[in-house]
């Protein structure tokens, strides 16, 4: 469907992005957001101040329509039209394994210098202890405390 074939009341009803899809698939050539939304503000004969006070909702919905892409440069384009690009590097990924590898062994060994340093010997024997400590205890009953009360 061309632009050209669409009478200006339905071009009035379509949302803006519906508008720009149209008008990247019939130019098949990307596009700076400002040259885009300039040409569906003519498609529907706005007036420059409708272009200015509209361009970054028309920005919030292309970035969240997903038939569009953002390229580098700021360049809009359909989705579409590009391939994303899929790299699989093994090499990296055997790197990362020996990396992760290397990284658990030195954890494993800090963890036995950690136990190592941790081991307590008690040099105290109990005849070191005063044997008064607990002369002074008292055991109290709860029940009892409450019956007093």
């Amino acid at each position: 469907m061309k632009l050209s074939d669409i009478p200006k009341e339905e071009l009035e009803t379509m949302n803006y992005d519906d508008i720009a899809y149209i008008i990247l698939n019939e130019e098949k050539k990307k596009m700076k957001i400002n040259e885009l939304f300039k040409k569906v503000c003519d498609a529907l004969e706005l007036p420059e101040r409708a272009f200015e006070e509209k361009i970054a909702d028309f920005f919030e919905l292309l970035t969240t329509d997903k038939r569009f892409i953002m390229l580098e440069d700021g360049y809009w384009d359909l989705k579409e039209f590009h391939n994303p690009k899929v790299v699989v590097d093994d090499e990296d990924d055997e790197d990362e394994a020996l990396i992760n590898e290397a990284e658990e062994e030195k954890e494993d060994d800090l963890m036995e210098d950690e136990n190592e340093e941790d081991i307590f010997y008690d040099t105290d024997t109990d005849d070191d202890l005063p044997d008064d400590d607990l002369e002074d205890l008292v055991v109290i009953d709860v029940d009892e405390e409450e019956a007093n009360s």
